[in-house]
């Protein structure tokens, strides 16, 4: 994992956001998508071991890292229809698509949108598939307050959570993310996003609500540390139960495998994408 890395930097107009990704390598197109106030640079410690057989996209969701920040809605739908639309203009029919926290969530609802688009679908500590979250989030859904008041304390929130992310992050990386967060109209996305998914209650948007529309699923792997305390691993073990998809448990980890466990999560990824056969998720709902 020590190879230095040297992405590609890319820029395109969609609609009214300027994208911005980097990429690694070539072969298959495999798009990673980052979590709420994360950025590209998320995926550094894994990619260049993902791109030695692959094209590894690391995108920055619209109001993230290097892309525009919009007056707009960020609801999951928005954000599917970007990704959807980007990938149009790269002239990429089909990808694996992994998605982190956020992330998760957005490559889901992909499936609703955009479902001929996913060849393999990878959710890593995923938003969407429970209603429990860690208690700043829901503090950050309280209706315009951090859309109003927060932009001048996004880069110092930045720094403290990601100091208490379990030594996921170097300071650099910090010191960058925060530098990130601290661009006008990000904080306005950050409270858009979380209200569309989260309240006082927790997560109230869930897979289920519009699974019914898609007809097939495609094959999908869940990733996730037992010791999570943004999004428990009890939504992972019920996920995987409910969709028949397989669970990688990474012990003793946090909310960021791909970070904290970057040689195991790269294990765990290319096993699923690797195989030339890997058996569609099902949804096992029970009747009534």
């Amino acid at each position: 994992m020590s190879t230095p890395i040297v992405p590609k930097s890319s820029f395109a107009r969609v609609g009214e956001v300027d994208l911005h990704w980097a990429e690694l390598g070539s072969g298959p197109p495999l798009v990673l998508l980052h979590g709420l106030c994360d950025s590209h640079r998320t995926w550094f410690p894994v990619a260049p071991a993902l791109a030695r057989r692959r094209r590894v996209l690391m995108l920055d969701l619209a109001g993230h890292g290097e892309s525009s920040r919009p007056d707009a809605s960020y609801a999951l739908e928005w954000h599917a229809n970007l990704v959807g639309a980007w990938l149009t203009q790269l002239g990429l029919d089909q990808v694996d698509l992994v998605g982190h926290s956020y992330g998760g969530g957005v490559a889901m609802w992909m499936l609703l949108e955009h479902r001929g688009r996913v060849r393999r679908l990878g959710l890593e500590s995923s938003g969407g598939l429970g209603r429990e979250v860690g208690p700043a989030l829901r503090w950050a859904s309280f209706p315009f307050f951090v859309e109003r008041f927060g932009q001048p304390f996004m880069s110092f929130g930045t720094t403290r959570a990601l100091n208490a992310a379990g030594a996921a992050f170097t300071k650099e990386e910090i010191a960058i993310l925060a530098a990130y967060n601290a661009r006008p109209g990000t904080a306005r996305a950050f409270s858009r996003s979380v209200r569309d998914v989260i309240n006082g209650w927790g997560q109230h948007r869930h897979f289920l609500d519009g699974a019914s529309r898609v007809s097939t699923l495609p094959p999908v792997a869940i990733f996730w540390g037992e010791s999570d305390m943004l999004i428990p691993i009890k939504h992972g073990i019920a996920a995987g139960a409910l969709m028949g998809a397989t669970l990688t448990r990474f012990p003793g980890v946090g909310h960021f495998p791909h970070r904290q466990a970057p040689e195991r999560y790269v294990e765990a990824l290319e096993a699923f994408l690797d195989p030339p056969y890997v058996a569609n998720a099902r949804l096992r709902v029970e009747a009534g």
